[in-house]
């Protein structure tokens, strides 16, 4: 599935490239393939630092110049956007010392001290929009309106993480029990260490700043490894950092380029916690090389995501959202719509109306273009697959069809009563692909549904019964009358379980998966001959005591709701 070539800055431009290879991960969506790490080690930077990696970050300096090199290409021209080092397992150690160097110093500036450095983070990167909203469209693909959306939510959950991170991790007292009355309690949130960020292509500023803003407000340094297909935009994110902070030492916020020797170097190269968002193949990868030095990770794998249309839906509004969670990001969207089922009472009005929607939506390249194109060489090869196996068992194309697959751009594609069993349907596509389902109610839509491995997100439209159904739905969030809109909360958590992964980002919960809590019990008022957690206990202090552990705990419940 995915080729890169790298040169040896030591070769001469006749000389053979040497290909980086990486394990094939066949039919693994591509903003989900085998994980790719580390290169550039978070120095001070220059705002006016241009894309190749040998000006983002310097994390091959430690040792040297790179060994190879690779080139990020612009996925409809392929021209060049920059070349970036493909870093060793002697390099990533090197960005991941760096990181550790500066862990107590940036600790140690506290909730208030590290809110300011993130919210400096976040304006250098709103006064320099356009920059990257170019620099998306360039390396990315993906359309002028898709990449405004993209840079609004990474703000955005900056400056959530910046603004909350006090309050969700200061330290809380808990009651000690009568038996322990004499003590007092507390949970302190202290940081991780060094985390390891390994992120996808498909949204390469929002998803990985998900873990990155979350653990830098933590107290953790990040050691951040981009996709290979976008190294230019995760360089950016760590010189955007330094040029904002530049009294901040090296290593707060690195970034290391690479394939996956790359990603697994980083795995083993003694982080604190790695943030992974990838394919399922590949995290199952990540665990196993974490699992060797007992490493914690939080895995984020794709989804199938369900959208159901009851009969009380707004079909029209239904239709245009349902649509656009699709199609937006050429369908490139972990959480977005890949499965519709309508019941039978609105499903012709229904699919009368996501025709209507789409009549003017196309891909390209230009500016009037509604998305982008295929992002990963060969993902194109996956959505071709799916769609021909539809059609052949049975289902119909509304819209689009096999011959919509091009190798770069793909039109709408609207596959009607596709069954149930075929990977259209239990496979993540990852293109502009959706699948639409005829149902006869409610219960047989949440029972199809619930009925894939995976469990990220899903969207209900109902006017009545929409917090209803969204209870019953297997997934990790749901938006009611709305698409993706928990994306966009920061907030809220994100994450999914089954085949989805574990763990979660953003909101609260999001913070504390980059923090270690810590139990304190302090001793404050001595009372002589209450003690049990010693061999002098007075004679019958052991039978008070369980005279008293028999009169709170066994009578059971009690009227009033078992106190």
């Amino acid at each position: 599935m995915r080729q890169s070539v790298s040169t040896s800055p030591g070769e001469g431009a006749g000389s053979a490239a040497k290909a980086a290879k990486v394990p094939d991960v066949p039919d693994q969506p591509a903003a989900n393939d085998a994980p790719t790490l580390l290169a550039g080690a978070g120095t001070g930077v220059s705002p006016d630092a241009g894309v190749d990696g040998a000006a983002a970050g310097g994390a091959a300096e430690p040792d040297g110049p790179p060994e190879s090199t690779f080139a990020s290409t612009n996925p409809v021209t392929g021209a060049v956007v920059g070349d970036f080092p493909v870093c060793s397992p002697r390099q990533v150690s090197a960005a991941v010392a760096a990181a550790r160097a500066a862990a107590p110093w940036w600790a140690g500036l506290g909730a208030a001290g590290r809110r300011d450095h993130l919210l400096r983070w976040a304006a250098h990167l709103a006064r320099h929009d356009r920059e990257l909203v170019e620099l998306l469209h360039a390396e990315n693909g993906k359309t002028a309106a898709d990449a405004h959306i993209e840079l609004l939510l990474t703000l955005e959950h900056i400056r959530w993480a910046a603004r909350h991170a006090g309050r969700v991790l200061r330290t809380r007292r808990v009651l000690p029990g009568p038996f322990l009355a004499n003590y007092t309690a507390r949970v302190e949130y202290r940081p991780l260490g060094v985390v390891g960020v390994i992120g996808p292509w498909n949204y390469p500023l929002l998803t990985p700043v998900g873990s990155i803003a979350y653990a830098l407000a933590a107290g953790n340094p990040v050691v951040f490894k981009p996709s290979e297909y976008t190294p230019a935009l995760g360089s950016r994110l760590a010189q955007s950092f330094a040029a904002a902070n530049p009294a901040a030492p090296a290593g707060v916020l690195g970034v290391v380029t690479g394939f996956a020797d790359t990603g697994a170097a980083l795995c083993a190269a003694g982080v604190d916690k790695i943030a992974f968002t990838g394919s399922a193949a590949s995290g199952r990868t990540v665990m196993a090389t974490c699992a060797r030095s007992l490493t914690p990770v939080t895995i984020e794998c794709g989804g199938k995501d369900p959208c159901i249309v009851a009969d009380d839906a707004d079909v029209v509004a239904a239709a245009r959202a349902a649509v656009w969670g699709a199609m937006a990001n050429a369908g490139q969207t972990c959480a977005g719509v890949e499965r519709i089922y309508v019941t039978a009472a609105v499903a012709e009005q229904f699919l009368a109306e996501v025709r209507r929607a789409l009549t003017a939506v196309r891909p390209g390249g230009g500016a009037d273009a509604s998305y982008g194109p295929m992002t990963m060489p060969g993902q194109a090869a996956v959505v071709r697959r799916h769609v021909s196996d539809a059609l052949a068992r049975g289902a119909t194309a509304l819209l689009g069809g096999v011959d919509a697959v091009g190798e770069t751009f793909i039109s709408p594609i609207v596959l009607v009563d596709v069954p149930e069993d075929s990977p259209a349907v239990q496979e993540e596509t990852f293109g502009p692909v959706v699948t639409v389902r005829t149902v006869a109610d409610v219960d047989e839509a949440v029972a199809l549904a619930n009925g894939t491995p995976y469990a990220l997100g899903a969207s209900v439209f109902s006017r009545r019964r929409g917090d209803e159904i969204a209870r019953r739905l297997d997934a990790g969030m749901v938006s009611v009358n709305a698409v993706l809109s928990f994306a966009g909360i920061p907030a809220l958590p994100f994450g999914g379980s089954g085949e989805s992964g574990f763990g979660r980002v953003h909101g609260a919960e999001g913070l504390r998966e980059f923090a270690r809590p810590r139990s304190v019990a302090t001793l404050r008022l001595p009372l002589p001959g209450t003690t049990l957690t010693t061999f002098q206990r007075p004679p019958g202090l052991l039978a008070a005591v369980n005279w008293a552990a028999r009169r709170r705990h066994g009578r059971g419940p009690s009227a009033r709701g078992g106190h």
